[in-house]
């Protein structure tokens, strides 16, 4: 059923191949992609290594006999695979899981190496391949990388736009603290400069008081120390006075 020589398989029974044309119509309805090639020349060995390979991509390599592919076509509601049914062909069927452009660089890299498996075309998505855009899948980056890719598309704004916020949080705080550093920002905005700016005046306004009345303090001694004396000395003119008056009954 699986063999490169189909038609080594012609002894199958009509139920056989019924059972063959339904698996290979749900495999057509069930791939994300459809590749035909042209098998002729194909060893059973190489067959084997690129099965592996096309593993690796979650693709299936099947050679089925036309007349039933036809069949199965025919089931599937993919007419246009039917056009490409012209001598030995067979079909990689890549799931809905696998990897495109893997499975396409594969049969590729078999076919630059060998010589062998031309391109014919296929299905993707519902959509008809011809062998030239299959060969274009082929150049594609393969899945894991294309994410890589468009993580690092998606990531690039992202980073650049958080930057960008980052600095003008940064530049806004800085611009804040310098206004409220030079008491430009309203009362109750500043709380640390208003207080101490307040805190400065009042210290210095009593520093003025202590000052005044010290000043005060010295006129007031001044001005004692200089009475002091005259009223000695209006004393004494007194006694001086008296004392001739005392001399003067005693004679």
């Amino acid at each position: 059923m699986c063999g490169l020589d189909p038609f080594k398989k012609d002894h199958m029974n009509r139920d056989q191949k019924a059972v063959v044309v339904e698996e290979v119509a749900s495999q057509i309805q069930e791939s994300e992609a459809v590749f035909a090639v042209d098998y002729r020349g194909i060893s059973v060995p190489q067959a084997a290594e690129l099965r592996t390979k096309l593993n690796d991509a979650g693709a299936r390599f099947r050679v089925v006999k036309n007349t039933l592919t036809e069949l199965a076509a025919d089931k599937a509601g993919a007419d246009q695979l039917k056009e490409l049914l012209d001598g030995p062909t067979a079909f990689t069927f890549v799931a809905a899981d696998g990897d495109v452009a893997l499975a396409a660089k594969a049969l590729a890299q078999f076919r630059r190496e060998t010589d062998l498996l031309a391109f014919k075309g296929g299905l993707m998505n519902g959509e008809a391949l011809t062998a030239e855009q299959l060969g274009a899948l082929a150049r594609l980056p393969a899945l894991d990388v294309l994410h890589g890719q468009l993580v690092g598309v998606i990531a690039s704004p992202i980073t650049g736009l958080v930057r960008g916020l980052n600095a003008l949080i940064a530049g806004l705080a800085i611009q804040l603290q310098q206004i409220a550093e030079q008491g430009l920002l309203p009362a109750g905005e500043a709380e640390e400069p208003v207080p101490a700016e307040a805190e400065q005046a009042a210290q210095a306004e009593q520093a003025e008081e202590e000052a005044a009345q010290s000043a005060e303090g010295e006129e007031t001694e001044s001005s004692s120390e200089e009475s002091a004396p005259a009223g000695e000395e209006a004393a004494g003119e007194e006694t001086e006075t008296e004392a001739p008056s005392g001399a003067d009954e005693d004679e």
